[in-house]
């Protein structure tokens, strides 16, 4: 269904489906490839007449752009001689508290279902001679269940999927700015019927190409909000829906989880496993370049702990404040702020072995500690420098910075924390499903992960989100396209409302969109960044609360369609900054302390090092430590209006893992009758 009507002086296309999926990363791709094969498996023998995927850019996102050495997927392992189970996997993943217990339990069943899914795409993961998909260990996993096709898993999984959905002949409506999601209804009736979009490539100043997406169900796989953070390893210019996705009344859930760790910047990338095991020169320069300084030598005793613990970086990447004390793996996170927040720059040399100082041995590979020594020796990476230890482990972790304009062999890689993903996200059940019926969130945007996650598990958790809300889709709701005829004045009128106010940012005196975006960066940054002081937060907390309602009040200074664009952007992530904040705060307020991936600084806690020394004070710095008593919640916010900081939060009680086992019987008699779909 498409037809077009004028709605405040706009031409407004209406398309009409069974289900929209909003974005186009893996995770997406996924669900509208299982939607198509559910649908077939029900007789609808046009499923690509029920099904689009609407996106701000195909070839964007994390799944497209964003990777490591070897980008790590995670699932159960498929060793031949190492036992594993979908019970051990969910206790990996709800490890270190705040991840229910059965949406932990349905990504560990569900990991190889969707990885061979993934390997019959086309996915190039590798196998030896026998068939079996080799494993390695990566950060917080015990057993050997990660695997990589390399550098580019994501991309991979992206690109096969979408051919898949290419054979099925879905539309896939690309360049599609959100500009808001409309909703009918209220209380428990409230429903998310569809998205409103600018269309990039028609926009003019007098047309804004506005398209209308309505359907039944909606699928929210939009990534997480990347350009959230100014030092961020996330792809540019992904912001993510957050905003307009808490503004149609969806809870958020552990939003404080974000993840930190180094990563280049040039090219954004994260620098983690064989980067960092090669053992690279880690220096910092001024702003200009020069005056090149070994800035680790004072803080470690010996050449030796300072160059494992460069190499420990590899699979201990995240920073972890957990890893701080006795000279541990993330102190080298902290000290590599540190020398940012000088107005400093740091650079890995893989040209040189790490420099020590005057009363340090100089490098020599063999007096690594064990841990690191054995690796290597197993690795046969005992070349003299790091490019030659790098080259032998992996020479694609060489080639991808070549792609990109960078050459590791004549220049080193200028690095800082980076963001790097949020583990929190949107309150879902175990079919992925929010708090309003027929929207579903899949992806980094759905807050299935807890305070820690075994690295490359949220592209198992995306996967599986997809299939879980494809299943739940077609078989409870079914594949009937939506009648919204009674509703459509309540729709026009929020378009009406939105067209008006984009109209109205072409006069306004308010401020320029990208100053909003560059002022939101720095604060979340320095205030909601891997490192938090609770006074601090609270005040961004209020810094950016009178930011959107001066953007509400004021509006923006829009004079041309780029900065219309970039004010629609600028809107919701001034929301979502909020909730992000509020959430620090109020987890803060409850004395959390340090966890997962952010240190929380305190007068009274633990000093990190003697040298790391507060500016303000001239005392070392010192943090809190987890408050392990809150493992066993999540903290969810709302928004609310009427709130003075435009959000309410509660803590909510963890699901537990199931634990009830029927007889083959009555389990196939309750699939048979779609008794499984009955339940949340």
């Amino acid at each position: 269904m498409t037809e077009t009507k004028q709605i405040a002086g706009q031409t407004v296309t209406f398309h009409g489906y069974n289900t929209i999926i909003v974005g186009s990363g893996a995770a997406g791709m996924n669900c509208a490839v299982h939607l198509c094969e559910f649908m077939k498996q029900k007789g609808v023998t046009d499923p690509a007449e029920r099904i689009a995927v609407v996106t701000a850019g195909l070839g964007l996102g994390a799944s497209r752009m964003s990777g490591s050495d070897k980008q790590t997927y995670y699932k159960i392992g498929t060793s031949p001689d190492v036992a594993d189970s979908a019970e051990d996997f969910s206790k990996s993943l709800t490890a270190a508290g705040c991840c229910h217990g059965d949406s932990a339990l349905i990504e560990a069943i569900g990991s190889l279902r969707e990885f061979y899914h993934l390997v019959q795409a086309g996915v190039p993961f590798p196998t030896d001679s026998m068939g079996t998909f080799i494993g390695y260990k990566t950060d917080h996993d015990p057993f050997e269940r990660a695997t990589s096709a390399g550098p580019k898993t994501s991309r991979f999984m992206s690109q096969c999927l979408q051919k898949q959905l290419e054979r099925y002949d879905v539309n896939l409506f690309d360049q599609q700015e959100a500009a808001q999601l409309l909703t009918v209804g209220s209380g428990k009736d409230k429903r998310i019927v569809g998205i409103m979009t600018i269309d990039k490539n028609r926009l003019t100043d007098s047309d804004y190409a506005i398209n209308v997406f309505l359907a039944a169900n909606i699928v929210l796989a939009a990534g997480g909000p990347g350009e959230l953070f100014k030092t961020s390893v996330y792809p540019r210019d992904q912001l993510g829906i957050h905003g307009l996705a808490f503004k149609a009344g969806l809870i958020g859930a552990n939003l404080t989880e974000s993840q930190f760790g180094l990563a280049s910047i040039k090219f954004r990338w994260n620098v983690s496993g064989t980067y960092m095991q090669a053992v690279p020169r880690l220096f910092s320069t001024d702003a200009n370049g020069n005056d090149e300084q070994e800035f680790l030598t004072g803080f470690f005793p010996t050449m030796s702990k300072m160059a494992t613990n460069i190499f420990l970086k590899g699979y201990q990447w995240p920073f972890d404040p957990q890893r701080i004390e006795n000279l541990q793996s993330s102190l080298i996170d902290v000290l590599v702020f540190n020398e940012t927040q000088k107005g400093r720059r740091v650079y890995m040399d893989f040209l040189k072995n790490p420099i020590g100082s005057d009363s340090m041995d100089e490098f020599d590979i063999n007096d690594l500690e064990p841990e690191a020594a054995d690796y290597l020796k197993k690795a046969g990476a005992l070349q003299k420098t790091p490019i030659e230890r790098l080259a032998h482990m992996n020479p694609p972790a060489i080639d991808i910075y070549k792609e990109n304009g960078i050459d590791l062999y004549s220049e080193p890689l200028e690095i800082a924390v980076c963001a790097q993903h949020n583990n929190g996200g949107f309150a879902v059940n175990k079919w992925w499903q929010s708090n309003i019926p027929q929207t579903f969130v899949i992806g980094e945007m759905a807050g299935t992960h807890g305070v820690k996650r075994p690295g490359g598990s949220a592209l198992n958790a995306g996967q599986t989100g997809g299939l879980r809300a494809a299943e739940y889709i077609v078989n409870a709701y079914g594949c009937d396209l939506p009648d919204y005829s009674n509703k459509q004045s309540e729709i026009d009128k929020q378009l009406s409302e939105c067209i008006t106010k984009l109209k109205r940012y072409k006069n306004s005196s308010g401020s320029v969109p990208a100053d909003i975006l560059e002022q939101i960066r720095n604060r979340m940054t320095a205030s909601g960044g891997h490192i938090r002081e609770l006074n601090d937060a609270g005040k961004a907390l209020k810094e950016a609360v009178k930011l959107y309602k001066d953007i509400k009040e004021k509006g923006m200074s829009s004079k041309d369609t780029k900065t219309l664009i970039q004010a629609i952007q600028a809107e919701h992530l001034a929301l979502t900054s909020v909730a992000f904040l509020k959430a620090v705060v109020e987890l803060l307020g409850q004395g959390s302390g340090s966890r997962g991936s952010h240190l929380v600084l305190v007068e009274d806690g633990v000093e990190i090092h003697p040298d790391v020394i507060d500016k303000a004070t001239g005392n070392p710095l010192k943090f809190k430590p987890e408050n392990q008593s809150l493992r066993s919640s999540i903290l969810q916010i709302e928004y609310n209006e009427s709130s003075s900081d435009l959000f309410t939060s509660t803590n909510v009680e963890l699901r537990p893992v199931p634990t009830d086992r029927k007889a083959f019987e009555p389990a196939w008699q309750d699939y048979r009758e779609g008794k499984i779909y009955s339940s949340s």
